[in-house]
């Protein structure tokens, strides 16, 4: 299957492009506007929920604390001994209850002042010979919507929390329990409720920042208090899961750890829409920066795949037609990316391929002229050797018997001779080093040396960095050969000769200098013309040998100049900008 599937670089390029927007701009740019969106939605859900979780544990730590207090109270009356003398006490006359009153129950009205939460107390009893007013109250009273008496009987080990009148006032919570500490002290029942301030309770459900709605849930389900004003919970017979709620919500419940409000909850519920409005009204705007992240980028991948496919349709046609030995160059191309470099070579190849069209037949008869040249140079060379195997045999047998006869000097130098000799014969071997090529100069110059008396004097001085470096065979010694033959025996003064061979940067610089003879101005301008511009050898053959072999090996890298001035001697400067080193 995979054997199938185009290779990545059989694709036009405008697919490549339009795979690239799809992979690395339309993909992501969805992708992350989602996940953005996404991300956004689930932190202002989860910061909502963790804020309706604070208000939950506020409203339910307020809420215990009031009615803490309360039990409070109620448990400071529910363990005084005197109260339960107070009440178990057959009061005969009016004035007896009223004295007893005013000593026990002074306490009473400082409650009300000193606990801010508590609205009023009231004690239940069923002694007759008490007067029922200024707190006092039968416990077969009726005042209450609620009959609690039922319910604080049936509690043995603690008060109970209620409210007495769910429909006259739905904000009161009271406090009830049974005073039965004292087991000795049972003659008369007695109870007591404290009422809890409304406006207290009011104030802990209502004094929050909350996007919803607050209920309080007692351990049946019923709701005891909410701060929804659409749903009618005063009479305390409202189940919380039959009262309707948004379709999607934020629901969180706080659980009131006490023994007197064991399984009672305080359950907060948001409507999510309403938490979350603020970020559904930022989606459009989400929307529109997505739409301009995609427009952008839309706009710019067609401008760019326009701009790449037409010139490069452009360049592809005229290919096409160089393949039809039309090479033609292409208009207005003075881009300067990758594409515009494509079609400024495509311009310049078209240009040289016309060129050397042109040019073929002038390159081809210029080399075979070179090699002609060559094959004249050798054939010059060969007609000035008179026979070299017969001259060395010759010489020596002379330099033998130079010895025999004790003539050091002369065999000396038919030594030197039959080493030029011995190098004549090795023409076609094309590459000598620098080394070998002085050890024949070195030859040459003895000889000359000895024939004319002392009369040259020579010097040679070479870098032995340049030792190792091939030159073509032969290509100074025809200069020396010249400064000792036309310059040094034209004078009648003593001549010297300087060989001097530098290696500098990988260049081999040839300097010979003379003070012989020299040449004028007219003269060396024809010698140089004749070097560099005449066909046929004829004279100065050993330089134009020496030349044309130089532009045959090295082509235009070596540079050859002469420096002459008459009456103070010739400069011949080679230098060699490319030289190559034995390996």
């Amino acid at each position: 299957m995979l054997n199938k599937l185009p290779r990545f670089n059989d694709i036009k390029i405008r697919n490549k492009l339009l795979v690239l927007y799809l992979l690395l701009v339309l993909i992501p740019i969805i992708f992350t506007n989602v996940f953005f969106y996404h991300m956004t939605i689930n932190t202002i859900r989860k910061q909502k929920i963790n804020d309706v979780q604070l208000i939950m544990n506020q409203i339910s730590n307020e809420f215990i604390v009031t009615v803490d207090q309360a039990v409070g109270v109620s448990t400071r009356f529910y363990t005084d001994a005197e109260m339960y003398d107070f009440f178990e006490t057959e009061y005969e006359r009016a004035i007896d209850y009223i004295e007893a009153y005013d000593y026990y129950l002074r306490y009473l009205n400082r409650i009300t002042p000193i606990y801010y939460s508590i609205q009023s107390v009231t004690f239940y009893t069923n002694n007759a010979s008490v007067l029922f007013a200024g707190g006092v109250r039968p416990i077969d009273d009726q005042s209450d919507d609620v009959n609690w008496y039922d319910a604080v009987k049936e509690e043995k080990l603690g008060p109970i929390v209620l409210r007495p009148n769910p429909q006259t006032n739905k904000s009161l919570f009271s406090v009830i329990r049974e005073l039965n500490y004292y087991k000795n002290k049972v003659n008369y029942e007695k109870i007591i409720k404290v009422d809890i301030n409304p406006l207290i309770i009011e104030q802990i459900f209502s004094n929050v920042t909350l996007q919803g709605d607050v209920y309080l849930i007692n351990e049946k389900g019923y709701i005891e208090y909410s701060t929804n004003q659409l749903v009618e919970w005063s009479g305390g017979d409202v189940p919380f899961h039959s009262i309707e709620l948004p379709e999607r919500i934020l629901l969180e419940e706080s659980v009131l750890h006490t023994n007197y409000l064991k399984d009672w909850k305080i359950t907060g519920v948001i409507d999510e829409r309403e938490a979350l409005e603020e970020v559904y009204k930022s989606s459009r705007v989400i929307f529109l920066l997505a739409c301009i992240n995609f427009l952008f980028p839309s706009l710019l991948i067609i401008f760019i795949s326009r701009s790449l496919n037409v010139r490069i349709t452009k360049v592809l046609h005229y290919m096409k037609k160089a393949k039809d030995h039309s090479f033609e160059t292409i208009k207005n191309s003075d881009d300067k990316d990758e594409i515009g470099q494509l079609t400024l070579e495509f311009n310049r190849m078209s240009k040289t391929i016309n060129s050397l069209i042109n040019e073929v037949y002038l390159a081809n008869i210029q080399k075979k002229d070179l090699e002609i040249k060559e094959k004249q140079a050798q054939l010059s060379a060969l007609r000035s050797q008179i026979n070299p195997h017969f001259l060395f045999n010759a010489l020596e047998t002379i330099r033998m018997r130079s010895l025999m006869k004790n003539e050091e000097e002369t065999a000396k130098i038919i030594q030197n001779m039959a080493k030029i000799f011995r190098n004549s014969l090795t023409w076609e071997k094309e590459w000598v080093t620098i080394k070998n090529e002085l050890k024949i100069i070195h030859c040459f110059l003895e000889i000359q040396k000895y024939r004319f008396n002392e009369k040259i004097e020579f010097q040679i001085d070479c870098d032995e960095a340049a030792l190792d470096y091939l030159i073509p065979n032969m290509t100074f010694l025809p200069f020396v050969e010249n400064a000792s033959i036309h310059g040094i025996e034209a004078i009648k003064e003593k001549g010297r000769i300087h060989l001097n061979i530098d290696h500098v940067d990988g260049q081999i610089i040839f300097t010979l200098t003379d003070n012989g003879a020299g040449m004028s101005k007219e003269k060396l301008e024809e010698l140089i013309r004749s070097v560099k511009e005449d066909e046929s050898m004829g004279d100065h053959v050993g330089i134009k040998n020496v030349y044309y072999r130089l532009k045959l090996y090295y082509q235009e890298d070596f540079d050859f100049s002469i420096y002459s001035s008459p009456n103070i001697g010739t400069t011949v400067v080679i230098k060699l900008l490319h030289a190559q080193k034995t390996d």
